[in-house]
């Protein structure tokens, strides 16, 4: 067998989009995923994984480019991870994402007959929609072919000029696979104003300062990384993360943020000692401003703090959760679990329709979040539990709260724990509302629920535009 490094498919058609936005090609009964292409191109193709029933690869050579394509808007696409596909339309994006969504659940749920699926809802905003971003320090920038053609351009002896002459500090996003290596950002579409500005201001301050940017590879450096979040009331949170106790250096700098940009309504800043950018674990500093922001749907007032978390598509969160309970169609004596809460997103909308929300959520912030935006917003028959979803949901965990009449079941990108699903399946509520971030593992927790469910609607809705990622919701009920 030749070795993998030295395969290469040739004039290869891409046919469709497979899941993770990969585009499929088919060659000598082999599937053949190609990454960064979409129907319609025709490439050749240098294999990294070979197995039995498929490969996957890189495009070595484009022969014909899709007539789908346009232009990209933004500067750093294909080199940044944050937009997989400004490559074509967003009306193409919603298309393939609906279909994305029929394959997991023809392919991995291997339903053979469903409800037709509603039409995938697009996002009001294509640009401009996400409420929070994290931005890394590193004094080892990616430098762009292009960076580099010009550093040898405006040199006269490029041979005495290594490519370390160029500017090696960046504020920015990870390159996907390279965690040690950061792409400067010099202008983001995902986020409102006034990200931008505070992100090159601070860029600004530390190159005018001399303060060191984070080595992500040796862990030496100061400037760590940075979040902006903000709201549709126009709030903005900053939470600065540096790598040691230096007032001397980050007051100013924080000081500065704050007579900077008066957008800025809650800073703080955190002090990160480890070898990892997890902020969980971490003790996060009130600096000055509110101490929380507020974001708001319908009538329910959501305290967001630097721990908290929220959809990051907050307009489209909003048709989302409407989605879910219109499918729960709750009634006065309903009792609901809403399982993976969070800070109560949904379990709080649901209140005012049913007798009794219990949430569970295994973050202790979020909890303390959802219990705080109960008590804010006067609703009492919420209870919020703390713990991991496949030990606390158990036989006791019924018997102490009551059988619920429906569940309403949001988990993480890798869907629900096997014994989640099985005990779902002891229960047996009347209905199941399950919201995905992933068609692929909600489409398998629902072929397991099948043995006692039924799929009665399916509606994805987009929350990511740019990108290949789509929620889904999906109503479940009760076979008689």
């Amino acid at each position: 067998m030749r070795n993998k490094k030295n395969i290469i498919r040739t004039n290869l058609t891409i046919e469709t989009i497979a899941d993770g936005g990969v585009g499929l090609a088919r060659q000598e009964g082999k599937v053949i995923f190609v990454e960064k292409t979409i129907p319609g191109d025709i490439v050749d193709v240098q294999i990294t994984r070979k197995r039995s029933d498929y490969e996957q690869g890189y495009v070595l050579h484009y022969h014909t480019y899709s007539t789908l394509r346009v232009q990209p808007f933004c500067e750093h696409f294909g080199i940044c991870g944050g937009c997989t596909w400004q490559q074509v339309s967003y009306e193409t994006q919603l298309e393939f994402k609906q279909q994305l969504v029929a394959d997991a659940f023809r392919r991995i749920g291997k339903f053979t007959e469903l409800p037709p699926i509603e039409k995938i809802l697009a996002s009001q905003f294509d640009k401009y929609y996400r409420n929070k971003l994290e931005f890394t320090f590193s004094n080892k920038r990616w430098f762009t072919e292009k960076e580099i053609r010009h550093d040898e351009i405006d040199i006269k002896h490029p041979e005495e000029y290594p490519i370390k002459t160029l500017q090696p500090n960046a504020l920015g996003f990870h390159i996907p696979g390279r965690f040690d290596k950061i792409l400067n950002i010099e202008y983001c579409y995902l986020q409102p104003a006034p990200s931008n500005e505070i992100r090159l201001a601070t860029r600004a301050y530390a190159l005018l300062n001399h303060i060191e940017f984070y080595d992500l590879k040796n862990h030496t450096g100061y400037f760590r990384n940075i979040i902006i979040r903000t709201t549709t009331g126009g709030e903005c949170m900053v939470i600065v993360l540096v790598a040691d106790n230096k007032p001397d250096i980050l007051f100013p700098f924080l000081q500065h943020l704050k007579e900077t940009f008066s957008e800025i309504t809650s800073l703080y800043y955190s002090i990160n000692t480890k070898v990892n950018d997890y902020l969980y674990d971490l003790d996060v500093i009130h600096f000055s401003g509110t101490v929380h922001i507020t974001e708001k749907i319908d009538s329910i007032n959501y305290r967001l703090g630097p721990k908290s978390f929220f959809q990051t598509n907050p307009t489209q969160a909003k048709i989302l959760y409407h989605i879910a309970l219109q499918f729960a169609d709750l009634k006065k004596e309903d009792i609901v679990y809403d399982f993976y809460t969070g800070l109560g997103s949904i379990a709080l909308l649901a209140a005012g329709n049913c007798k009794k929300v219990i949430g569970v959520e295994n973050i202790a912030a979020a909890i303390e979040d959802a219990k705080f935006n109960a008590a804010q917003n006067n609703i009492l028959n919420c209870e919020f539990i703390c713990g991991d979803m496949a030990k606390i949901f158990n036989d006791d965990f019924i018997v102490q709260q009551g059988k619920a009449d429906v569940v309403i079941t949001d988990p993480p990108r890798s869907g629900m724990h096997k014994d989640v699903v099985e005990q779902l399946l002891k229960l047996s509520p009347q209905k199941i509302v399950y919201v995905s971030c992933n068609p692929v593992t909600q489409a398998r927790d629902i072929q397991l629920l099948s043995e006692k469910y039924t799929v009665i609607k399916l509606q994805p809705v987009d929350m990511f535009p740019q990108t290949y990622h789509a929620e889904n919701v999906a109503l479940l009920h009760l076979k008689d």
